[in-house]
């Protein structure tokens, strides 16, 4: 026993030195894929569905450092009482119409009691190509991402404050924003109620996942040459190092095999991925 937890000691240690040693022009998460061509190819361009009725509204944030304004899109309960709040997370395509009816058929799922709301991080951009997607990807600042995150967590817990109530945030997200979804798990810290991966690089070191606090459902395609087995393995690892709780439920699919507007779409696997994301966010968000 002691033995094995030494060897789980040396392994975190070694995946925190390895990413202090990450320059600050190296590509992180999934931006390391941006140009790669195959990578490109497994995301053809999505189904148009600009017809698509968005059932939402925009919705404003000022920042509080007085950086640039934050706009998200989201469906609010009629009862403006709930405390509990799904961040939807774009994948490398940008805030469009596809992820909106995403947004307003998780409200729907989620029987209208939660407050959903999808965050652009690419503050307002929108890809057709995946040329464009990869640039976009690879363009997105670390620095921007986290503000607009964060700007959102401030925002939830100032309207759960006016009900005297704490926040309750669950996340999801896929591809991008498969990773985007943990981190703004990782920073929205005790109000983290849940957070669901489709398909997203999850961070590597314990020193990136110490601030964890919601559960993790990873949702990963055993055919993903970018997102591989080794990968969630190495992530296994680490949750288990550090005392956090993750399951992982693998289809036989491939990249972005839930995204109904790929021409790759698998109907089969994906209505079974999303059934257990919805009873996943349902068990930690007490629906």
């Amino acid at each position: 026993m002691k033995k094995i937890n030494l060897l789980i000691y040396i392994f975190v240690i070694v995946s925190f030195l390895i990413s202090c040693g990450n320059g600050a022009g190296d590509k992180k998460g999934m931006t390391e894929f941006s140009d790669d061509k195959e990578f490109q190819e497994k995301h053809e361009p999505p189904v148009d569905v600009s017809e698509y009725k968005p059932t939402g509204r925009t919705i404003i944030i000022k920042p509080k450092n007085g950086g640039a304004d934050t706009k998200l899109y989201g469906n609010r309960p009629k009862k403006d009482i709930a405390n509990k709040y799904l961040f939807v997370i774009h994948e490398w395509w940008g805030l469009n119409n596809n992820i909106k009816k995403e947004v307003d058929q998780l409200f729907k799922a989620l029987d209208e009691k939660v407050t959903v709301i999808a965050l652009d991080l690419y503050d307002g951009k929108v890809a057709t190509t995946p040329e464009e997607a990869g640039k976009m990807m690879e363009s997105v600042s670390e620095e921007r991402a986290n503000e607009i995150v964060n700007a959102a967590i401030d925002r939830m817990y100032r309207d759960a404050s006016r009900r005297e109530m704490e926040p309750e945030i669950a996340t999801i997200g896929w591809c991008f924003g498969g990773g985007w979804s943990l981190k703004s798990s990782i920073m929205a810290g005790p109000a983290g109620a849940g957070c669901v991966m489709y398909y997203g690089m999850p961070v590597k070191t314990a020193k990136e996942l110490a601030p964890l606090e919601a559960d993790v459902l990873c949702i990963h395609p055993k055919q993903d040459k970018w997102i591989t087995e080794e990968v969630i393995n190495e992530f296994e690892t680490l949750t288990k190092a550090t005392g956090k709780n993750l399951t992982v439920h693998q289809f036989d699919a491939d990249h972005a095999f839930a995204n109904p507007s790929s021409p790759r779409y698998n109907e089969a696997a994906a209505q079974e991925a999303n059934k257990l994301a919805v009873q996943f966010l349902r068990e930690k968000l007490k629906i």
